[in-house]
């Protein structure tokens, strides 16, 4: 329980919302026995009334007939006022929690959300954000509406018989004490079970979904569909554990119920305070009794969801719990660059990763301010590892790196992402259209701009595309989106890899800054086109610095030194033309070219 403490203390910025929902809840409950309570003394009192002429022509027929409809225009309009309160204020508490939580889950870094899989994340998000709604609209609002009004039947009641309210209080409390705990714990295990099967469930559709293509090729779509049917299978019955749960609970509800309204029907047969023998007050309080279901009714089936509230909680809360590993310094603004410092140095670095088997084991590297460096070296070897650890993506064991001569563990965040053009060896293209993913490398907002400076900004991207031979995604056969305006789908699925990958280096001309950090940026294209690529960037790079880590070599021999990784450590170092004559692992390599 101790778990769901920080998200009832969210409850305090939305307490006006709240209160208005739970007052209205109490409104409505209220009316509703005042007006089924009212209605059976009416009848009762109009009846004993008609008996002679005399109490018929004396008897007030208009007053409780005036306060039956005030209560039951106010029945209706609190709880249509309670309906817009209560989910307002739930969409306000869910807005605030989301909010919250991204907070939390924007400063962590890749190596903080290691072991977590995508789905799990998103469902973490999603689905389990979105049960803890249960906390207000279901536990919180239900429990403490109907603990008050049970205050207000009591002191009510108390006026004409103290003893009948007393054992109606009491019944009744004894009922809500007791229904909560009892069905809490008959719903804590199919409610846990609910919650993780729905992960289950979520995350394995969203691989199947991702990776369609893969299982056709493979012949695996069955197995995954039957995984997926076995899943909804278990999800189905564990709901109707659940159903059966509620089912149970309504059916002990109406049977305690029933109870209270034939002990208080006996207890009232006697005389009600000092109506002896029994009249239209009996009538009241029998009515009163069987009003009293409608707040009891939510309570068993509230508790239920209690434990997929925890579970919910508890998910989330890993999450939120997590601290940063990577601290960024304080932004300090713009410095000028100082050309005697190197643009890259790495000193002495060693890195692992959670499964304690070392990647890099003291890499040395210093590049100066206009060089053009490569990183060669076998798949697994460190080469984008590093690069992680130069964007601090990851943290290092031990060593330091520095860019233009500043400690990028004293760098502000701002300042380490405006000093460096990073092209990552897998470009994410957006669900969104071309110009969006471009204008991703300007840090700039399309829709707050100018007319004048719209225009200016869709010239230079024109520019961009045909520079980098995407020229024809500008001349879309769909006359309804063409040009910048084209959707390119999630993940740029209507594009080719060829294509993806050119506008990650469209992004890279898009973007000025001193250093230019790539990771095989012409990894799945044509020899043609890649040595096109490499002299538009060379091109571009003048006066920058460039460090690229590749596997292939068509750029090497215009590089100012090449760096070959080995067993996490930087094996030798030389120009091309130096590896070429002495070093038999390079030669191996560009002999392949």
């Amino acid at each position: 329980m101790k778990v769901l403490i920080p998200y009832l203390r969210m409850f305090k910025k939305q307490w006006l919302m709240l209160s208005v929902g739970l007052l209205l809840s109490m409104t409505t409950l209220l009316a509703g026995i005042g007006l089924l309570s009212l209605s059976g003394w009416f009848l009762s009192a109009s009846a004993i009334a008609g008996l002679t002429l005399v109490t018929a022509q004396a008897f007030n027929f208009f007053t409780p007939a005036a306060g039956v409809r005030f209560f039951s225009i106010t029945r209706t309009a609190s709880r249509y006022g309670e309906r817009l309160a209560t989910h307002q204020a739930t969409f306000q508490l869910l807005t605030q929690l989301r909010c919250w939580v991204w907070s939390k889950l924007l400063p962590l870094s890749a190596q903080d959300l290691q072991g977590l899989r995508g789905g799990d994340l998103l469902n973490r998000l999603v689905a389990d954000i979105d049960t803890l709604d249960h906390l207000y609209l279901r536990l919180i609002t239900p429990i403490v509406a109907s603990l008050c009004v049970l205050l207000g039947v009591f002191v009510f009641v108390s006026f004409f018989d103290m003893h009948l309210a007393i054992v109606l209080s009491g019944f009744l409390l004894l009922v809500l004490l007791v229904m909560p705990i009892l069905f809490y714990q008959l719903g804590k295990k199919p409610g846990r079970i609910l919650i993780e099967t729905k992960r289950h469930y979520r995350t394995l559709l969203l691989d199947y979904i991702q990776g369609q293509a893969e299982l056709t090729l493979f012949g695996a779509q069955k197995r995954y569909r039957e995984q997926l049917s076995q899943i909804a299978t278990s999800f189905y019955d564990n709901q109707k554990v659940m159903a059966n749960i509620t089912a149970l609970s309504q059916a002990l509800l109406i049977i305690f119920h029933g109870s209270a309204v034939v002990l208080l029907m006996y207890l009232a047969a006697s005389g009600v305070g000092s109506d002896n023998p029994p009249g239209p007050m009996l009538a009241m309080i029998v009515f009163m009794t069987m009003a009293t279901i409608e707040m009891l009714m939510p309570i068993a089936g509230a508790f239920q969801h209690l434990s997929s509230s925890i579970t919910s909680a508890t998910r989330v809360s890993e999450l939120t719990d997590r601290s940063a590993s990577i601290i960024f310094g304080k932004n300090r603004g713009t410095r000028e660059i100082n050309e005697s410092d190197d643009a890259l140095n790495i000193h002495d670095l060693h890195f692992s990763y959670a499964s304690n088997q070392t990647v890099l084991s003291g890499i040395h590297l210093s590049i100066k301010q206009g060089d053009k460096v490569a990183l060669l070296g076998k798949t697994g070897c460190g080469k984008s590892s590093l690069l992680s650890l130069i964007t601090r993506d990851w943290l290092a064991d031990k060593g330091r790196i520095t860019i233009h001569g500043q400690n990028i563990a004293e760098l502000g965040e701002a300042e380490l992402r405006q000093s460096m053009t990073v092209m990552s060896q897998r470009v994410y293209l957006f669900s969104g259209t071309l110009r969006d993913n471009l204008l991703l490398a300007m840090n700039v907002t399309f829709h707050k701009m100018k007319k004048v400076e719209r225009v200016e900004y869709d010239v230079k991207l024109n520019q961009v595309l045909h520079q980098v031979g995407l020229g024809h995604l500008l001349s879309s056969i769909d006359k309804a989106s063409h040009g910048l305006d084209q959707w390119i789908g999630e993940g740029g699925r209507q594009l080719s890899g060829g294509e993806q990958r050119r506008i990650g280096v469209a992004r890279v001309l898009l973007r000025d800054a001193p250093l230019i950090l790539l990771d095989e940026p012409t990894e799945g294209l044509d020899k043609k086109t890649e040595r096109d690529i490499l002299h538009l960037l060379l091109e571009f790079a003048k006066g920058k610095t460039l460090f690229m880590i590749s596997h292939r070599l068509t750029a090497m021999p215009i590089m100012d030194s090449v760096h070959i990784i080995e067993n996490g450590k930087i094996r030798t170092s030389g120009t091309h033309q130096t590896l070429f004559e002495t070093d038999e692992y390079y030669q191996s390599l560009y002999s392949r070219v």
